[in-house]
């Protein structure tokens, strides 16, 4: 018995000089002011739920020092500084989440070891967190361009956090002008470009919900690839048309001139030559190419311009002209380009000649086909009674 109890004592003091030395370890963390914590949070392996009793300020007691910094391997200096002000404005914060909720390695201090080669490799291996609360995003995200990128070994392919923030997550479209900003991260040249066209210079001023925005053409998680031959078929309908065939959202637009938009756009579009054709690869060879225009061929991608500005404004016939010439270089007067009617259909007002010429056939045609099938009919009945007739006679 006096053996068992020796034994047990022995237990009892080296428990007591691990407890000790721990406590020493932790209250010299969290004493040190400026210090460099040599590692940061692993990334994530499995979901689990928070420890119980987990409180963020434990967390930011030393990350919400600016000074809280790591070094990677290549040398780049990695703050780990999380705004206790920006955090709590986040989406996540302010349904108080906690923070172990995304670091889910983490329990205590010290941390796991972690060694990043840069910056970079950071946010790669931390976003995968994202897919414990949002896997179905994610997964669209897997089949996007941007994941494609990734895979293929371009280390700058965009991944959720550097489009949504990390720590200061805010819902992506407060205001709506910021999905393009977030964009022009990476896509700067393109942005420039677009803030300048009918649709960015309109966002970026009024914020407006109906004006399209990048995500609006090319999609959110799952981007497509613009290049291809099916993006490019079914933009008529799947892009351009789904906004401007609707009055609702386009009567409260109008032209720098005044004037009001078309909303017969994909209509027309598809009544013509080039557009018939168009819809017919979208719908039998989606991956087939054609020369054929679509909308993006005439009015341009992301610097699409007012129909009515004297330098790129496709009501201008110059310059209608010289879209033409893209696929019609021997066009070499406006008198070709005069020929189309455009997006709107004829009436009294706009067209006239070609409106009469519509109408008179409208009328014609179905007179002719009418007073026929009725001459045919009369005969049928004339024949029928004659034959009745001889039979009774």
């Amino acid at each position: 018995m006096a053996g068992h109890t020796k034994h047990y004592s022995v237990l009892g003091v080296l428990a007591g000089l691990m407890a000790l030395a721990l406590l020493l370890m932790a209250s010299s963390g969290a004493s040190a002011s400026g210090g460099t914590r040599p590692t940061i949070q692993a990334p994530p392996v499995t979901p689990s739920a928070p420890p119980a009793g987990a409180n963020n300020q434990v967390c930011l007691g030393c990350h919400s020092n600016p000074a809280q910094q790591m070094k990677a391997t290549n040398g780049e200096i990695i703050s780990l500084y999380v705004d206790p002000d920006a955090f709590k404005a986040s989406v996540h914060g302010a349904k108080g989440f906690a923070c172990v909720v995304c670091h889910t390695n983490i329990s205590g201090y010290p941390h796991p070891e972690y060694k990043p080669a840069d910056r970079r490799q950071v946010t790669l291996d931390l976003y995968t967190a994202c897919k414990q609360c949002h896997a179905d995003n994610y997964q669209k995200a897997l089949d996007s361009v941007h994941q494609r990128a990734l895979a293929s070994g371009n280390r700058l392919g965009a991944v959720c956090a550097d489009c949504h923030g990390a720590h200061d997550v805010r819902p992506p479209e407060q205001p709506r002008r910021r999905v393009s900003l977030t964009c022009s991260k990476c896509h700067a040249a393109i942005f420039n470009q677009y803030k300048d066209s009918v649709h960015g210079s309109v966002l970026l001023s009024s914020d407006d919900p109906d004006v399209p925005t990048c995500v609006d053409c090319h999609g959110v998680h799952k981007i497509e690839d613009p290049t291809t031959a099916a993006f490019r078929l079914q933009s008529p309908t799947e892009m351009c048309g789904k906004c401007h065939s609707d009055p609702k959202r386009m009567t409260k637009f109008k032209k720098k001139d005044g004037s009001p938009i078309s909303t017969q756009v994909l209509n027309t579009y598809v009544a013509d030559f080039h557009g018939t054709t168009v819809t017919l690869f979208q719908k039998q060879s989606p991956d087939q190419i054609t020369n054929k225009p679509v909308c993006f061929d005439c009015h341009g991608v992301h610097d699409i311009a007012d129909t009515t500005d004297p330098k790129a404004g496709l009501q201008i016939k110059s310059n209608m002209l010289q879209a033409c010439q893209k696929c019609h270089p021997d066009a070499k007067t406006e008198s070709f380009a005069a020929a189309w009617l455009s997006h709107y259909a004829p009436s009294p007002q706009k067209y006239p000649v070609v409106y009469y010429v519509d109408l008179f056939y409208k009328i014609f045609v179905p007179t002719v086909l009418g007073g026929m099938v009725l001459l045919i009919l009369l005969d049928a009945v004339r024949r029928l009674i004659n034959r009745v007739t001889r039979k009774e006679a």
